[in-house]
């Protein structure tokens, strides 16, 4: 298959967007896909906020079976590009995480805080089986779901210390926000445009990721 290690792992914290595929109800069978905005969770699953009279939530109430496709264009080509279609179930999100998902959401989705107020929307998390991965001529193929990420996630309370550390470092240049971090890399956005910083090897200490945080600050100064 020739694939990146971790490439699918970082082009889902690439793009802000995805296709979302579910099982229509009326008419009945047929695949439904609709445009998405998302943010990673931190097993780096997708992760939506959606409103409950959408007719993909009706949809996933139905059958939570559905296809999420992430895709990177490259030289205005998304054929050029990386592409990775994920097949597994969409479940709302347990009331007693809500905090915290929609402290990561807004992070990285700062314009959905209008969608929250309204009280209509719900976080709906993803449990992966398989992924197809496509990043180029002979970069192809089927990925089981462990595939994605074996390590252990880091705990929230470890990631805020993080971003709280990577906010108060004195070097750091005012336009360049820290969205999320893990051990394979740290997104950010600089005046207004989003990308991802990836680290050489997974950071397994906290340590070893503030090295890498500041590495990332240095870099965009």
């Amino acid at each position: 298959m020739n694939i990146p290690p971790h490439a699918p792992l970082h082009l889902l914290h690439r793009v802000p967007d995805g296709t979302l595929a579910t099982h229509s109800r009326d008419p009945r069978g047929f695949p439904y896909p609709t445009a998405l905005p998302f943010a990673p969770t931190a097993r780096h699953l997708p992760m939506l906020l959606i409103s409950h009279l959408a007719e993909h939530t009706r949809n996933l109430h139905a059958d939570p079976r559905a296809g999420f496709l992430v895709a990177h264009a490259s030289d205005g080509s998304v054929l050029e590009g990386q592409r990775l279609t994920m097949l597994g179930s969409f479940t709302p999100a347990p009331h007693q995480a809500t905090s915290e998902l929609a402290r990561r959401y807004l992070r990285y989705q700062p314009d959905a805080e209008r969608y929250l107020e309204l009280g209509d929307f719900t976080f709906w998390t993803m449990s992966l089986e398989r992924m197809r991965f496509i990043g180029g001529f002979g970069a192809m193929g089927w990925l089981d779901a462990n595939a994605l990420d074996p390590l252990d996630p880091l705990p929230a309370d470890v990631e805020s210390a993080l971003c709280a550390f990577f906010d108060d470092f004195p070097r750091r240049p005012a336009n360049l926000d820290l969205l999320g971090v893990d051990r394979y890399g740290c997104d950010f956005r600089q005046e207004g445009s989003r990308n991802r910083f990836t680290f050489d090897i997974p950071k397994l200490t906290v340590e070893e990721l503030k090295g890498a945080l500041v590495d990332c600050i240095e870099r965009h100064r």
